[in-house]
Parts: C-alpha cells; structure tokens; sequence
C-alpha cells in the first residue's frame, strides 16, 4: 500500500491534483485559514504542555483589578489597569513562570506526592478539632469555600517546591569570589583629598520676571502634566429618609413579638471548658477514662496513648460538633469525667474544667437593640416603597422632579468628579463605585435607571454637566506658572555659570584663582571617606563629584536647589588592607543573595525560551474585553515570545 502511494506520488496524475489544490487555496485561500484558525482554544498564554485561556485570564486580572482597587481605596476599572500596562507585567510575569515549570518538568525536576502530601496535611484548618487527624471532607470543604478544588492547591504546592528546590540548588551551587567583596570594601574605605567652591545664584544672576508670551510657551512645553481632566457634574436622587427626620415609634406590641421571637438567640448561652480525647475502640476509652480518673492529665494520657486531645475553650453547646459529645459534656459537674461516649468517630472521653453559667436574655436589657432593628428594617421598606413608587410616576410620564417631590426623595447635588472618583482637589468622592460608573456612561443631560447599591440602598443619577479636559488659561495659573519659569531660567543660569567656571579649571587655571575671581570661598579637604557622616558635613553634591571623579579630574553638581558646587579631586589614597578584609568578608553574603538572585533569574528566563513561551496581548484584551492603551500604540498582530 505505501509502494502504491509512493508511486501515485511520481505519477503526472498527482502533479495536476496539487495544482488544483494550489489554484483552489488561492481562490478561497483566507476563508479556509480562519475555518482550521478557529479550531481548537484561543490562549492567553502558551507554555508547554502549560496555557492560561481567557476565562482564567480574565478570573484571574479581576482578582488584581480587586486588590489594586482595595490598596487604592478608589474604583478602578479594567480599562484603567490596562492603561497602566498591568496586563502586560501580567502577562510577562505569568509567561516566564509557567515556561519555567514547563521546562522543569521536561527535563525531570517533579517533586513527590509524599512531599505534596506532607505541605497540605501541615495546615491547622485541615484537621478535625475531636480526633486531631486530617479530614479529607473538611479538606475538600474549606477549598470549596475558597473556591479553590484539590487538584488546583495540589498543582500550586507543587510548582512552589518546584521553584524552591531549583532556588536552592542554584544558591548551593554558586560562590560569590572574594575579589568582589575585596573591591567593594576598598572602593568604600578608600579617602580623598578636594577642594571646591560654590557658586550662588547671586553670582549667576536671576532672570527677569517673564511676558506672557513665555508663559504662554511655558504652558504649551508642559500641556501633558497641567492639562486637567474631564470632569462630570452630576445629581443623585437618593429614597433614604431626610437627615435628622426623627423616626416613626415603634408599637409596643411589635417590640414584645420581636423579642419572644429572638429570644433564644438574645440569651446568653452557658459555655464550658473541656477536653476531650478520642480511641477507636470503647477498650481504648475506658483506658483513657480510668488513667483520667486516676488524676493523670489529659496531655499525659493523650501521649500514652498516641492521640492528639482537642480543647475547647468557654464553648456553648451549638458549637461542639458532635451531638452525643455535646449531650454529655453539658450533663458534667465541674472537674467530671465522662463515661465512653460514642460518637460519629469512635469513642470518646471528655473531661470538664470550669462552667460558665448563662444569662437569659429580658426584655428591658434588649428594647434599645430590638427598637433600632425594627427601624431599620421600617427605613428600609419605606425606601423600597418609595423606590417603587418613583418607577411607577416616571413610568406614568411625569418628569424626574414632580416625581422625586411625589414620592418624598431628595436630590443632593454632587461635587465635580474624574473618572476615578477624583474631585478638583485630588480627594476621592465618598460614592458608591455605582455611581461613578454610571455617571460616565451616561450622556449631558440623561439620567439612570435605579441603581441597587446593596445593603438597602437604591439611587438615580442624572448627569448635569460635562467639562471637557481642557488646558487651563494662563489667567488661571499665571502665578505658580511664573513661579516654576523663574526657577527654570534661574537654574539654566546658575547651570551655564558653573560649567563656564569649572571649564576654565579644566583648562589649566588654578581652582583657587577661579574661585577668588567669582567672589567665591575657596574649601580645602584631606582624607574625606564615603560615609553618612561625609555627606551630612558636606553634602551629597560634594561628596559625589569627589568620589566620582579620578585624580585631577574637575566636577560639578548641583549643592542644593540654587547652588552649584565646582570642585577638583586632588588625590586618592587606598584602604588599608588590615581595615578592608573585614568589611569585605562581611559584604560577601550578601553580594552572593544578589548574584543567585540575577542569576535565577537569567535562568528562569533562558528555561522559559527553551519552553518557547509566549503570550498574546491581543488575546489579553480581547478576553477582558476592552481597548488598547491610546499611548500604547499598535498593539503587536503576532504573540510576544519570551525573552
């Protein structure tokens, strides 16, 4: 059969069959690319045997969306972070370390299942508090309350010992030479001789005050950072009762009904103190029970016979998990011992500590919070009615004020706002993330429909105004923007009057000359160290040109925010040795955390190119289902390779 195909393949027959194939590809040739493109998953990020799809890139970017908008304290929306280049530190991020254990696990780097094994059995909340055992149910459940499943926390644990055990071998592995905690050492204690001089602002000259016309151009060069953002006026239209109204009483008879009903739950539990310790067997817990009896402690018994005892701290009965233990601990006298009691696992023997009593709940100790509950539940329906009953006259034709005044609510204009809930002062808007959403999908003049905003909470909003991102008027920042000219013009002066004078030193004039020619004060100094204290006597300015800078050479450097320092290295003299070995060896741990560090990282890199990792910004987008960055520009049309 495969002779046949071979021959078929020589033939004159085959020939004209692929020319018809190639003339039929160039005909229909993009309809059928994108039928074969759209098969199989589109990923975000391919590694390996390793991708992320859309779905979990998008779960995932909602997460960090979450906790940027927490840290900042502001909405953030999706759009914002990608405006940022968040997805795309994401996305780098996320490719390198899934290359990485892609590469791992091909060249043999696969921790064990005991190891796995062993991280998940160390976590408390996995353990049932009555036998001390792990729990595979109260495993599979306090995932599931995470919404986290097995296979994925079994998945993380062992790409994290993947990465730590490749961390370690790369630390065991490498050592830093002693050449570079030498020359460290030795650039750090070596001592200069310099002398300089400052020049002044008065020695430069200031610029005059400025024409508009500069201003002007002022205001143009720095459009991007004074160009203030769109702002929107809005007004809410808020159902809650007005501030200050005072609320309707509450009928005694609903009072005393609330409280007959609740009181159960008002009342004050009694709680106890116990140990228990759990046998498999009853024969185990009579051992148990006796050797308790017997004045042994449980932590002395649980040991003897290799259990773990749970203890329970001023507990009530509702919170002891096993019924049959909870029946018997509450029918104990203080410092009692129960009989073997079976339970849902094994048999079990508690001891009593200590009983504290319950407190049955009244009425008078609880009329202030059962009057405030039942008032708030009344505000709450009389916002729903009224939420209702402003649908209903909208609905009926009548215009947003006649039915805000129908139905009792307000309307409580808000200050100006950006899109991330910025007021003209930089402060954030104390508003609900609704609000301010809805605000900017809206146009001049339009107005919501009724936002549910939680926790009873219901609003309208109709935008006011709209006050495009515009340039402010020179009138409007004529003053602070003269003030940041003047500085300009006054450092460009003082810049091009220490460079004329450090350019005659540089030419053979003596630095002393130089310095008495500009009015100048002339500093001498000998054995100067990099040190903390160096640079408080001196200043940073002074203290860089003398160490960064040969012999001979000249430098300049701004002394403070108008002075400039122009100086001369006149020696360099060597650390000690005796003065330098120490301090090298102390420098050398930590040369070598950095070294592992850039080199761990090289490495990462290089397994995720092996990998051929790669991801796609425009998948990214697509799946998140917003807009490329405007100063981004084009976004690439093929996926980004690992570096």
């Amino acid at each position: 059969m495969i002779t046949l195909f071979r021959d078929f393949a020589k033939s004159k027959w085959a020939i004209g069959l692929f020319v018809l194939l190639i003339l039929s590809f160039a005909i229909v040739g993009g309809s059928q690319t994108d039928v074969f493109g759209g098969l199989g998953p589109k990923h975000v990020i391919s590694a390996g045997d390793r991708s992320v799809d859309a779905a979990q890139f998008r779960s995932e970017f909602e997460r960090i969306r979450a906790n940027a908008q927490e840290q900042e304290g502001r909405p953030l929306t999706t759009q914002d972070l990608v405006d940022a280049g968040v997805h795309l530190r994401y996305l780098e991020g996320q490719t390198q370390r899934l290359g990485f254990l892609a590469w791992a696990h091909k060249v043999g780097i696969r921790p064990s299942e005991e190891l796995v094994l062993k991280r998940i059995r160390e976590i408390p909340a996995f353990f049932n508090q009555i036998t001390g055992q792990f729990d595979q149910a109260q495993y599979e459940q306090a995932l599931a309350a995470q919404n986290v499943t097995p296979v994925q926390l079994e998945d993380e644990f062992r790409d994290t010992a993947v990465s730590e055990h490749f961390a370690s071998a790369i630390q065991a592995g490498l050592r830093t030479p002693r050449i570079y905690g030498a020359l460290i050492a030795g650039r750090a204690l070596e001592v200069r001789d310099g002398r300089w001089f400052t020049v002044t602002q008065a020695m430069a000259g200031t610029a005059p005050a400025p024409t508009d016309a500069q201003l002007t151009a002022f205001l143009n060069e720095n459009a991007a950072q004074l160009r203030r953002p769109e702002f929107r006026m809005a007004s809410v239209i808020v159902f809650t009762d007005a501030p200050g109204a005072a609320a309707p009483a509450i009928p005694e008879a609903r009072i005393v009904e609330r409280f007959n009903f609740r009181r159960d739950g008002l009342s004050t539990p009694e709680r106890r103190t116990f140990t228990t310790l759990t046998a498999p067997d009853r024969a185990g817990a009579d051992r148990i029970a006796a050797a308790l009896r017997a004045g042994q402690s449980p932590a002395a018994v649980a040991e003897a016979n290799r259990i773990q005892p749970a203890d329970y701290t001023d507990q009530p009965r509702s919170a002891v998990p096993d019924p049959a233990v909870a029946a018997a601990v509450f029918d104990l006298d203080a410092g009692e011992i129960s009989a073997p009691i079976q339970g849902r696992v094994g048999f079990t023997v508690a001891r009593l500590a200590a009983i504290t009593p319950g407190a049955p709940a009244t009425l008078e100790g609880t009329r202030e919070a059962i009057v405030a509950e039942l008032q708030e539940e009344d505000a709450k329906a009389r916002v729903y009615g009224r939420v209702e009953a402003y649908e209903k006259a909208r609905q009926d034709g009548k215009t947003l004020q006649a039915a805000v005044t129908e139905v009792g609510a307000r309307i409580v204009q808000l200050p100006p706002f950006t899109q991330d809930g910025r007021m003209p002062d930089g402060q954030p808007l104390q508003a609900p993330p609704q609000l301010i959403q809805n605000a900017w999908t809206l146009t001049k003049g339009a107005e919501s429909e009724v936002i549910d905003a939680g926790q009873g909470q219901y609003f309208v909003v109709r935008l006011d105004d709209i006050r495009p991102a515009a340039l402010p008027t020179l009138a409007e920042v004529r003053a602070p923007l003269a003030q940041q000219w003047t500085l300009r013009e006054n450092g460009r002066r003082l810049t091009a009057r220490a460079d004329a004078l450090a350019a005659r030193v540089r030419g053979g004039e003596d630095i002393a000359a130089v310095a008495a020619s500009a009015g100048a004060t002339l500093t001498t100094r000998t054995g100067v160290q990099q040190n903390a204290e160096a640079q408080t006597a001196l200043g940073q300015g002074v203290l860089a040109g003398l160490f960064g800078q040969g012999r001979g050479q000249v430098f300049t450097g701004p002394a403070s925010e108008s002075a400039f320092v122009v100086g001369r290295v006149d020696a360099i003299r060597a650390a000690p040795p005796a003065t330098a070995a120490p301090l090298a060896n102390q420098i050398r741990p930590r040369l070598s955390q950095d070294i592992v560090q850039a080199a761990g990282e090289q490495l990462v890199t290089a397994a995720a190119r092996a990998s051929k990792a790669e991801n796609d910004p425009e998948a990214a987008l697509a799946a998140l289902g917003v807009t490329a960055p405007a100063a981004a520009g084009t976004t690439p049309a093929a996926p980004t390779p690992a570096p």
